[in-house]
């Protein structure tokens, strides 16, 4: 017997893409369930010139919704042995390190521009 929707996406029933449970089984916390994938999205990074001349490695593009931002920072910088913050929906590395933090980026998954 054949049903109506047999094989398409109303005859599956909907699974979380973190765990691939049901989601009425589904245990994950909400905030992980919203989170977009590095290889769906794209990074933007520039240099900006701060008082006194500093310069700042700024990545935008990257929502906090969508992304552990603070996770993100702590790895960029590891990777580039500065300090930094979360502002907004950007990530602000202190220097100018955009080889390394695109190189990073891109080894995560995200698209850079």
């Amino acid at each position: 017997m054949t049903r109506l929707f047999a094989g398409t996406p109303f005859d599956i029933p909907p699974q979380c893409d973190h765990c691939g449970k049901l989601e009425s089984d589904c245990k994950c916390p909400s905030n992980i369930k919203s989170r977009i994938a590095p290889e769906r999205q794209t990074a933007k990074l520039h240099l900006e010139k701060r008082k006194k001349g500093k310069m700042v490695t700024v990545i935008t593009g990257l929502t906090a919704a969508a992304n552990d931002l603070p996770a993100l920072l702590t790895q960029l910088k590891n990777a580039c042995g500065a300090g930094g913050c979360v502002a907004d929906d950007s990530v602000e590395i202190q220097g100018e390190h955009l080889e390394r933090a695109s190189e990073l980026l891109r080894k995560i998954g995200y698209k850079i521009r």
